[in-house]
Formats: structure tokens, sequence, C-alpha cells
């Protein structure tokens, strides 16, 4: 079923907003902490739509998508997705998850298999022990909901990329950033942090190897947010797994690479990998 440009799902105590652009095989695309769809780089979008139909998915309770007001965890942000992949009337989808949506992408590959034809995971981890965690000052600053938005903005953006491209992309968009910033309530960001805390001390890195569809992993090796040896231990852990890492990449390397990156996937998706596991 082709689903609307603009549509919303209906889920346990929430509404979803997701949107659709491009053509071509479906992929649902997943956000980070405090990011709805209209955060991402458009050139990195757009690319990745001149191949894919996406599927934009804002999680309960931001950009658009209402919720109860409830705590949630990182399962209940996976059941949600399945929901919306539901209503699309489609067998199996693949999945992009960046950061916290890659947490997401794992808890819904893990739990709803059937549902999920091929997994991308950016700047993410496993969660649990396992993962290797920002410091303390990093992660208290990303979670950081204090000052003027244009403060927030640029404190974002120095734990997202490289100093040198942080001030660019400061420069550059800190005003734009700023104006999302000032939208976001600081409850439901709470509420996304405790999900994120809650993944940290339990995740899903037993369960790893139950994952059997091909998965592309991929981050940038300047990320202090979710450090890049996070990738290293979720491509040894999953079978098969592909792995990209991107130099001086931060946590949003999608910005620094969109072209190269979008490609990437572009090409993942596009293989047969049942005639490569015959091989």
């Amino acid at each position: 079923m082709q689903p609307d440009p603009l549509a919303t799902v209906a889920v346990d105590g929430a509404q979803i907003v997701c949107r659709a652009i491009g053509k071509g095989p479906p992929l649902l695309v997943l956000n980070g902490f405090a990011a709805t769809s209209a955060d991402w780089d458009p050139s990195f979008i757009d690319r990745l739509a001149s191949s894919n139909e996406l599927i934009l998915v804002n999680n309960r309770g931001i950009g658009g998508s209402t919720d109860d007001g409830q705590a949630f965890d990182i399962a209940r942000l996976a059941d949600d997705t399945a929901h919306v992949i539901e209503n699309l009337g489609v067998e199996r989808v693949s999945v992009l998850g960046w950061s916290m949506g890659g947490f997401i992408a794992q808890a819904l590959a893990l739990n709803y298999a059937d549902h999920i034809d091929k997994l991308v995971l950016l700047s993410t981890d496993c969660g649990g022990i396992e993962a290797d965690l920002a410091s303390p000052d990093v992660w208290s600053k990303l979670i950081d909901t204090s000052g003027t938005p244009n403060e927030q903005a640029r404190r974002l953006l120095f734990l997202l990329f490289p100093t040198d491209v942080a001030k660019s992309v400061y420069r550059l968009f800190g005003d734009i950033v700023a104006t999302a910033r000032a939208h976001l309530s600081p409850e439901l960001l709470n509420r996304q942090a405790a999900a994120m805390d809650a993944w940290h001390r339990n995740g899903v890195a037993s369960r790893l190897r139950e994952i059997r569809v091909p998965v592309l992993i991929a981050s940038g090796t300047e990320d202090i947010v979710i450090p890049p040896l996070n990738a290293l231990k979720l491509v040894n852990t999953i079978p098969g797994a592909w792995l990209a890492q991107f130099p001086r990449g931060g946590h949003a390397f999608m910005t620094q690479y969109p072209r190269a990156l979008a490609d990437l996937i572009n090409s993942f998706l596009g293989v047969d990998h049942s005639v490569l596991r015959s091989l």
C-alpha cells in the first residue's frame, strides 16, 4: 500500500506521525535523541530517496507525534515502529536507525524479525555493560536543556561534530537548530534520556547473534557521543554484518558525508545478500 505523504498511526497511548518521500523499496528511518524527521541533512535524505521510498518516523511525543506523558523504554518505541510498519500494509521493510534510532532498530529486528528485510545502524551501540559509553561530561551536555535555544544549539553541535566542523555548521545553521530546540519539550527529552539510560543498563548484546537479516554498521571515527568502538563490537557480534567507518566523522557524520554515506547505503540495500551467502 502506498502510504500518504504525511500520515498518523494510532498506537498504544500515542499518535505517531510519519512522512513518505521518494520511490523504490520501503526504507523506514528512525531518529536519534531529541531529533525529528525534519532534522536530517536534506542532501543525505534526498539521495536516499532517489533509490528508496523513505518512511520518516517521529517517535512518540516529538515532531508532531503525541503521547500520554508516561515513561517509555526502547522496547516501547520499537513496538510503536512495528505498528507503523503494519499500517503500511507491506510484508517487510528495511530500517535505518541513527543513535537512539539505532537502539530502536536493534530492538525491532529482534522482537519483530518478520517485519525486517535489512538493517542499517548509524552511530549506535548495543547497550548494557558491553557498550562503550560517552564520558559523563559529554552525556550531561547532551541531555542538558538549560540555557537559551542558541546556547543549546551551540552545545549540541559541538557534541555532534569535531570542533572545526562544528564551528562551520553553527555559523551556517545555528539559528535553524536553535529554532528547532525552542520547540522541544524538556519533559519529553527527559523521558527519552531515561529510556537511553535504561538501554545502557540492559541492552541487547546477549541477543545480537539472533539477528539474521543483512546489517550495515557505519560510524564516524571522531564520535564522542557513541564512541566508534561500539561499531566494532556490533560487527564482531552480528553474523555477517558489514562495517564502514568515516574518517574524522562525528556523531552526525551523515552531514559530513551525505553523498558517500547515502551511496553506500543504497548499494547495500540493492545487494542480493542471499547470493553472497551462497558464494
